[in-house]
């Protein structure tokens, strides 16, 4: 039977089930009533509460759809592109656990980029797998890193043939990304499924300015966080699968076991109507945000701030995305850090920063007056001139090593074993092995996870996000003025 796009089946079986008015005998216990006593409470939540209901005979199952949550997944499907899509409802992070635990089993190798979210890590530890980790390609002129190369995924496919997936993030958080096209080619000619965490991405291909989609370089198994660059609520995110390289039902099952049984549908209607979204507007879902983009990044000529991926600050090979605002002070007078803080000062909330940059991530609610006010605040900071906080002129230094001057590691076991551990003063660590996480969040892109060896290298760039006021999360001291490290088995 054809899909019809037009509908949005979930959200439609939601609303007729709320419509019956019939009386609730099962879970949840607030029966679609905001009883709090808080008139507040009530004013927010009143609405919403009579489409957070259960898995009832009009409503469906996500473990085992055979209705409109079936039908929902079907059309996502055909939307973005893919053979199989499954709705998540714990964010990209329950994607990218059940997607390693289906397809890995305890002892497997795998080839994963280095500078992977926390969440690839975690699903790397809960499978017990081997894990040989290739350093990310840095593009010279931003200095942030991108994917590794096809030249370093190549040849660690051909010294470990027994790899049983490629691991892979794209685009990164400045929505940058390559061609992976070469790359998942490389890895189909090996028979290595390719595992891509695209949760930047949901809206790649949905508009002539945004990159190609995983899918259509052909990954196997893409997970997206339609809820970040999408109109879906917080946590709503999709996996998509194709090929046969890749056991759906293993996955299924993973996918069973991170998932809640008490699945959120009101998150999981709103991914059916992001969605319908995407078919209904078609490039038009994106027009404000453009054109919001388009009225910033046209007038930073009258300020000393320039936009990542605009006129001369654009590398060759390099795809951006346009919804992803990365800027930075050309005169280097404003950290990225003491950017993000000026805007926030003039009730600009910004995505994340770091020492240079300050990324704002626009999406489909994004309007015209936003982008107005975005203009307005930085033509007032620019006004300002102030150079307060900050900085001597620097090269930035990213976190990682450039993967096109290393050679092929050794593969590195991942699992949960508690190791003992003593704290030492950060500036004596180098040559230690790390006993905890320590991830810079946003990105949550780990910088050190447990058994890594700590490179002076490391250190200096842990003391820069100490000294900017980075958030860490992982450390047991957040202020990482000391670091958990492994005890020498002689003490």
């Amino acid at each position: 039977m054809a899909l019809d796009q037009r509908k949005a089946p979930l959200f439609e079986a939601l609303v007729a089930h709320e419509r019956l008015r019939a009386g609730s005998y099962h879970v949840p216990g607030h029966k679609a009533r905001a009883r709090w006593g808080d008139e507040r409470a009530a004013a927010y939540y009143g609405s919403l509460l009579g489409l957070d209901v259960t898995e009832l005979s009009d409503t469906d199952d996500l473990h085992h759809p055979e209705g409109p949550l079936l039908e929902a997944q079907e059309l996502a499907a055909e939307c973005f592109g893919a053979e199989e899509t499954r709705f998540l409802v714990g964010g990209s992070t329950s994607g990218n656990l059940a997607m390693i635990v289906g397809l890995c089993r305890p002892g497997d190798l795998v080839i994963a980029q280095r500078n992977v979210h926390k969440s690839i890590v975690h699903g790397l530890m809960l499978a017990g797998v081997r894990a040989v980790l290739l350093s990310p390609e840095i593009d010279r002129l931003s200095r942030l890193a991108t994917v590794p190369t096809e030249r370093q995924v190549t040849g660690a496919l051909e010294r470990y043939p027994e790899a049983k997936a490629l691991i892979l993030s794209s685009p990164n958080y400045y929505g940058m990304c390559t061609d992976l096209s070469p790359i998942v080619a490389a890895a189909h000619r090996r028979g290595v499924p390719v595992l891509i965490d695209e949760a930047h991405g949901a809206h790649f291909g949905f508009h002539p300015e945004f990159p190609p989609s995983a899918l259509r370089a052909g990954a196997d198994l893409v997970v997206q966080s339609t809820h970040k660059m999408l109109g879906a609520m917080t946590m709503g995110a999709m996996l998509h699968m194709q090929g046969e390289r890749i056991p759906r039902a293993a996955i299924r099952q993973a996918l069973s076991m991170v998932q809640s049984s008490s699945p959120s549908f009101p998150i999981m209607a709103s991914l059916d109507l992001a969605r319908w979204q995407l078919y209904s507007n078609k490039e038009r879902t994106f027009s404000s945000a453009i054109n919001a983009a388009d009225r910033v990044t046209e007038a930073l000529e009258k300020t000393s701030f320039r936009a990542l991926g605009y006129g001369k600050y654009a590398s060759p090979g390099i795809a951006y995305d346009p919804l992803k605002l990365v800027l930075f002070d050309e005169t280097a007078n404003l950290t990225g850090f003491a950017l993000r803080d000026e805007l926030e000062d003039l009730r600009c909330v910004a995505e994340m920063a770091d020492e240079k940059y300050v990324v704002l991530a626009l999406g489909p609610g994004t309007t015209l007056e936003d982008g107005q006010r975005l203009l307005e605040a930085l033509l007032e900071i620019a006004d300002r001139g102030r150079e307060k906080r900050m900085a001597t002129k620097h090269i930035r230094e990213h976190m990682f090593e450039s993967g096109e001057n290393l050679s092929i590691p050794e593969p590195v076991l991942f699992d949960r074993e508690e190791y003992e551990a003593v704290a030492v003063r950060l500036e004596y660590s180098v040559g230690c092995q790390a006993a905890e996480w320590v991830i810079p969040y946003p990105p949550g892109i780990p910088v050190l996870f447990p058994g890594e060896t700590i490179t002076e290298g490391i250190v200096d760039r842990l003391k820069r996000w100490r000294h900017e006021g980075a958030r860490i999360q992982g450390a047991r001291d957040p202020q990482l003025r000391e670091i958990q490290v492994r005890r020498d088995k002689d003490g």
